[in-house]
């Protein structure tokens, strides 16, 4: 496609240093999807004729099945995705598939087929997305009277409902959904026709291809077509965040059910044993779960990394923008196919979560705040059941079985009434204040939740009928 400012072939260490059909083979489909688009564009402008226009999308669509079919086998001695199809589509055509390439880089040609692909993949993990949610939102439900212990710095804090632990992880996703639909809104512009930096003499309509290929417009810049990635950045900050937040689950739910907790009970289909120790049942599939989100991480920073010192406008570094970008990928998609189904079936031992609570030190702050009800200061309030914790140390005690006597020793303000309140789910009963662990606001938010998520699945719907 140069061979005439050069006067020698390019030598094949190079060809193989520089290919990228590693890469970009996968986005065939994709571009010859542009491919047909510009061909379009091309009879609309008057610089193809309609005879010419018809033959080259039927050698395109030709090249499409063959590639459907593994019938074509590409070379790496045309470098890439692009100038096998336009090569095949020339030994198909003869001259006539040459002019496809009228009007057009190589520069737009992947700016448009990249975003084409991965906007049909983010679609996927939204899909994903949404039954990853449906299924928390059933397990919040089935365990929403469930009281297990809270944590602050892994230690005992106060009692919550399991409906409003599974919820927590309900809003980090649901914002993960949001950052996907801002990727997704980063992928709404169209490159093509930007040409290799400066547009074109061509009297090229891209308004036409922008429609024709699903975007809301054209890219305004040419310059700034070709050369950012801002719409890689965008999907991989997704990616690094919720696979940060798939691995703080994945962290919680290992140590809720190893044997120390043993109050969170994970599905035997999705675990592995020992091939020396019998009793073992191993969170294979939590453990890579959190350890895959370094990959994802580090394609992230892969990708700031390259772009850091680029000039304007296209720079041959940007092939490498997919090899982190599929990794990415794949990973991501792998963990949304398996999350769902594997929460849905996880299951709360409620003995043992009470049973880890018997000593009643997790209702501590409950006794500060009643005592604050009698007009004591909360930091007073909070000295004098921090005496009543040690008391209980000290002598080998529960603070759920003292009598009122002893309180009183400690604390002149305990009445009667304040024996009363010292139960794991009076407790988390009275915390009804908004977004708090109370069953009635759990329940609200599980409701919430199921309106929100019915919301954005009706609204994808829309989007993809329109």
């Amino acid at each position: 496609m140069w061979k005439g400012r050069f006067s020698e072939e390019t030598a094949e260490i190079v060809l193989n240093y520089t290919q990228s059909l590693d890469l970009d083979w996968c986005l065939a489909p994709f571009d010859i999807q542009g491919s047909i688009a510009h061909g379009r564009m091309l009879v609309s402008a008057g610089l193809l004729s309609p005879d010419e226009g018809e033959k080259i999308e039927g050698g395109l669509r030709q090249v499409l099945q063959e590639i459907e079919e593994k019938s074509f086998t590409p070379s790496i001695e045309l470098e890439d995705v692009h100038m096998n199809i336009e090569h095949r589509l020339t030994q198909l055509l003869g001259p006539l598939g040459a002019k496809l390439h009228t009007g057009r880089s190589r520069n737009d040609q992947i700016a448009t087929t990249l975003r084409l692909y991965l906007r049909d993949r983010l679609q996927k993990v939204q899909q994903g997305m949404f039954t990853l949610l449906e299924a928390i939102l059933e397990r919040a439900h089935a365990h929403r009277h469930i009281v297990v212990p809270g944590y602050t710095h892994l230690q005992q804090a106060q009692p919550v409902s399991m409906g409003h632990y599974w919820m927590s992880h309900f809003q980090a996703f649901r914002r993960d959904c949001i950052r996907l639909r801002a990727a997704l809104g980063s992928l709404e512009d169209c490159p093509l026709g930007a040409g290799a930096l400066a547009g074109s003499t061509l009297p090229l309509d891209r308004f036409y291809t922008a429609k024709e290929l699903g975007f809301k417009n054209p890219t305004e810049n040419s310059l700034d077509s070709v050369a950012h990635r801002d719409y890689l950045f965008d999907y991989h900050y997704f990616a690094a965040v919720f696979a940060i937040h798939c691995s703080r689950l994945a962290e919680d739910f290992i140590i809720y059910n190893s044997q120390e907790f043993g109050w969170l009970k994970l599905p035997d289909a999705f675990c592995t044993g020992s091939s020396m120790m019998p009793q073992k049942k191993n969170p294979d599939v939590l453990e890579l779960t959190r350890g895959r989100t370094g990959q994802i991480i580090g394609h992230f920073v892969d990708l700031l990394v390259m772009l850091k010192g680029l000039p304007m406008t296209y720079n041959r570094d940007l092939q490498e923008d997919k090899r982190g970008l599929l990794a990415s990928l794949a990973v991501i998609l792998s963990i949304i196919e398996i999350l769902p189904e594997f929460l849905s079936r996880v299951e709360v031992d409620e003995k043992r979560a009470v049973l880890g609570m018997e000593n009643g030190m997790i209702l501590a702050t409950d006794v500060a705040e009643y005592l604050v009800k009698e007009g004591v200061p909360f930091r007073d309030a909070h000295w004098k059941a921090g005496q009543l914790v040690r008391y209980c140390l000290d002598n080998g005690r529960s603070l759920l079985d003292l009598t009122l006597s002893e309180w009183k020793a400690i604390i002149p303000e305990a009445k009667e009434d304040l024996l009363s309140i010292l139960s794991l789910k009076e407790s988390v009963a009275r915390r009804q204040t908004y977004g708090g662990t109370g069953f009635i606001c759990v329940e609200r938010q599980i409701e919430e939740g199921d309106g929100w998520l019915a919301y954005q699945k009706k609204r994808d719907n829309a989007c993809s009928s329109s």
